[in-house]
């Protein structure tokens, strides 16, 4: 067994005769535990708030949407629809029509984002499971299903028939406006389903039938703005993406539901960063506690090491004892922190309601055990206490351990 690591673990173990000391070696050990369980906790949370954040966009997003190249619409042809047919990686698909339009209801206006799908929406997306209120439209009527926030601002429920809902949107074309008729195109709808997916899409969809948005855009047959696609189960994404690229040409651009989404993804990712160096640095504050406790240890060790030095043992295995001894102290604690993060992140998902921390009376903090966090706090708080340990045990000096 090698020597210095036995040493070092007899320190790490045994108590000095000085009380101060065994207080610091406490103390950064202590510190060292909270450190890597703070981080852990925190890692794991937002975690969790990033897979709650994102589960919106799934109900809304589609595995792939291919939208226009050029302008607002495209011609979607019979022989590139009879070539989408054709590939197998594609469980369903829905056709489009987007456009910014003006709800007018009892003498108040809002703007709003129509989205005209056709009879395959709801393969491709689970748009059934954020109706709260009325029933999701039926296809070539003037139904429509709006967001919750759209609702409140305008005061209109579902099935309202004593009150028409207006949409507007200009008409396109050149030279001068003489009249708001000539100026706009509108149509009458009924509302029968209010949606609640977030703040934001509850606040800006409204959706309607294809047919309508055709008729009130005016669209030719099979002009859309995009078709969004739903994925077999365990199909290879990058060979589907390929494979519609080619069926639909250079008139559509492909994006995934994270480049749909890449601002949110960004913010994410860089506030998960930030939290991370901000609880490192917390982790490294730590870390220098180990550091004193080395240092003390060794000048407390004086007379053993001189004695180990005389017996015939060398700098470099004397300076290996407190390398040890700092590296143990840190991995050993970084071990402890994670176990006591994982049963602080296992309370919050399986523990007793009284113990869980709430977002609201009825919505406990989302939280997320991922292995990749544990290897994250594992590896930093390694790195840190070798680098620590290092800076400690090269303070051992020939000098020091050569008269004493």
């Amino acid at each position: 067994m090698n020597v210095s690591l036995y040493i070092a673990k007899r320190y790490l173990r045994s108590k000095s005769s000085n009380n101060a000391i065994n207080f610091i070696t406490i103390i950064a050990a202590v510190g060292v535990v909270l450190g890597a369980a703070s981080l852990f906790v925190v890692l794991s949370g937002f975690a969790g708030l990033k897979d709650f954040t994102l589960q919106f966009s799934s109900i809304v997003d589609p595995d792939l949407k291919a939208e226009t190249a050029v302008g607002k619409s495209f011609i979607l042809s019979d022989e590139d629809i009879s070539k989408l047919n054709d590939i197998e990686a594609i469980a369903s698909y829905s056709k489009i029509i987007e456009e910014r339009v003006i709800i007018g209801f009892d003498e108040k206006n809002y703007l709003a984002t129509i989205k005209g799908v056709d009879e395959h929406f709801q393969r491709v997306n689970a748009i059934d499971s954020v109706i709260v209120q009325g029933k999701w439209f039926e296809q070539d009527t003037n139904q429509i299903a709006v967001g919750w926030g759209i609702s409140a601002n305008l005061s209109f429920g579902v099935l309202d028939y004593a009150k028409a809902i207006n949409i507007y949107v200009p008409k396109p074309g050149k030279g001068q406006i003489t009249s708001i008729k000539s100026a706009y195109s509108s149509v009458n709808a009924i509302n029968v389903g209010i949606f609640d997916i977030n703040e934001t899409l509850n606040d800006t969809y409204v959706y309607a039938p294809i047919s309508l948005v055709e008729y009130l855009l005016n669209y030719k047959p099979n002009q859309i703005s995009a078709i969004e696609f739903k994925l077999k189960d365990g199909a290879d994404r990058t060979d589907a993406i390929t494979k519609i690229q080619v069926a639909l040409g250079d008139k559509v651009v492909l994006k995934t539901r994270e480049q749909l989404n890449d601002k949110l993804y960004k913010m994410l990712n860089t506030e998960n960063l930030a939290v991370y160096l901000i609880f490192t640095l917390v982790l490294i504050i730590a870390v220098f506690n180990v550091i004193g406790s080395i240092i003390m240890m060794i000048l407390d060790k004086k007379k053993t090491l001189s004695t180990l030095f005389n017996m015939g043992a060398t700098l470099k295995d004397i300076r290996k004892i407190f390398f040890f001894q700092g590296s143990l102290m840190s991995i050993g604690g970084g071990v402890i922190g994670i176990l006591i993060g994982l049963v602080l992140a296992a309370n919050q998902l399986y523990g007793p309601e009284f113990l869980k921390i709430y977002i609201t009376p009825s919505l406990p903090y989302p939280i997320t055990i991922k292995a990749i966090n544990v290897l994250i706090v594992f590896v930093t708080i390694s790195i840190l206490g070798v680098i620590a340990s290092k800076i400690a045990s090269v303070r051992i000096t020939k000098t020091l351990v050569e008269n004493h």
